[in-house]
């Protein structure tokens, strides 16, 4: 086996915000392996780290995917479970080669085009008019659940937002669902939780920075609005470990990122944990990967069956995105088999 890697660069459409930051744009790392005899059947995978996010953002990051892509034919995944990260994009281009190289590491009635998945709205941060106008968009595509990320302005802003969706779409037809981000602190989180209240939020994510976890299961206990786990499961790759905080914390979600949480085999860990100690639910959102990331996601989410709408609707996000049969229409993500995939000419580094 060979491996080898390169870097991408991800230019943002917008000016993506977050109460964490603001981005133009999103680094991002590809590794292809291939068998020696066949080498134009590849398995592409992403090796999505978010920097300032990822557990594994460190300083010998490039490092650490040399030494996968020269060490590829003797690899474990265990080797990698420091390396979220890195794991998402070997398990990625493994089965993708094994599936025959053809974009399909996780084939199934979805990459035949035959099934779609639901997905929720994304409204990104930005002033009051910026969001009111993202939110209206939306809306009248027909999306059936909405996900505002919120702490970037004023509160009460952010309320009069909220209470506007609520005026024209009521929860029988509309989910709003939250990403905080962090953007509480564990003085005014039940305050602005009461306030949030009345507009019938379906949950919120991360209402607090991660690792509080007393004040976290102070807040799941005591908030009128269910509580998701986004942050809180990043760097946690220890089995035992999962289970202390899921138990401690009791939350009624939990956001799974597989670049983020461990890979696939750690997500699909995190749903069992979930489901045998705490019953909390679940759904999976892209953490602002290329569409060679969006489509592994969306492969192995659709073979899961989920029931909630899933995170997956960032395909749009960059001007030069890898051209991909990932369509979306409306509020759902499909796979057309006849588009043929566009992967370009990349600078790929064989150690």
């Amino acid at each position: 086996m060979k491996a080898a890697y390169c870097k991408y660069r991800l230019n943002f459409t917008f000016r993506a915000k977050t109460s964490r930051e603001e981005m133009t744009y999103k680094d991002t790392y590809f590794i292809k392996i291939w068998d020696e005899e066949e080498p134009d059947v590849y398995g592409i995978g992403e090796c999505a780290l978010f920097k300032g996010l990822s557990s594994d953002d460190v300083p010998n990051y490039e490092d650490m995917l040399r030494d996968v892509c020269r060490n590829i034919s003797t690899i474990t995944l265990p080797d990698l479970k420091d390396f979220s990260s890195i794991k998402f994009g070997v398990e990625t281009a493994f089965n993708d080669l094994c599936n025959g190289g053809i974009r399909a590491p996780f084939p199934s009635t979805w990459t035949e085009g035959k099934k779609s998945v639901e997905i929720n709205g994304l409204i990104w941060m930005g002033n009051f008019d910026e969001m009111a106008s993202r939110i209206t968009e939306k809306l009248g595509a027909g999306y059936h659940c909405l996900k505002l990320k919120i702490g970037g302005i004023d509160f009460n802003q952010e309320l009069e937002l909220i209470k506007m969706i609520r005026s024209k779409f009521g929860a029988d037809v509309l989910d709003i669902r939250l990403d905080a981000n962090g953007a509480f602190t564990p003085h005014n989180a039940l305050d602005r939780l009461e306030s949030l209240y009345p507009y019938k939020i379906h949950s919120i994510e991360q209402p607090i920075k991660p690792n509080q976890w007393e004040d976290m299961e102070r807040i799941v206990n005591l908030s009128p609005i269910n509580i998701a786990l986004d942050e809180e499961l990043i760097g946690i790759n220890d089995k035992e470990l999962k289970r202390q905080m899921l138990t401690a914390i009791k939350p009624d979600y939990i956001i799974l990122k597989p670049a983020l949480c461990g890979g696939f085999s750690g997500a699909k860990e995190w749903i069992a944990m979930a489901s045998d100690y705490t019953n909390s639910g679940w759904w999976v959102t892209s953490a602002l990967e290329s569409n060679i990331g969006l489509n592994a996601i969306a492969q192995w989410t659709a073979k899961t069956n989920p029931i909630l709408p899933q995170g997956l609707g960032t395909g749009m996000l960059y001007d030069n995105n890898i051209p991909s049969p990932i369509i979306q229409r409306r509020d759902r993500l499909m796979y057309n088999p006849e588009i043929q995939w566009q992967i370009p000419t990349l600078d790929w580094v064989t150690p």
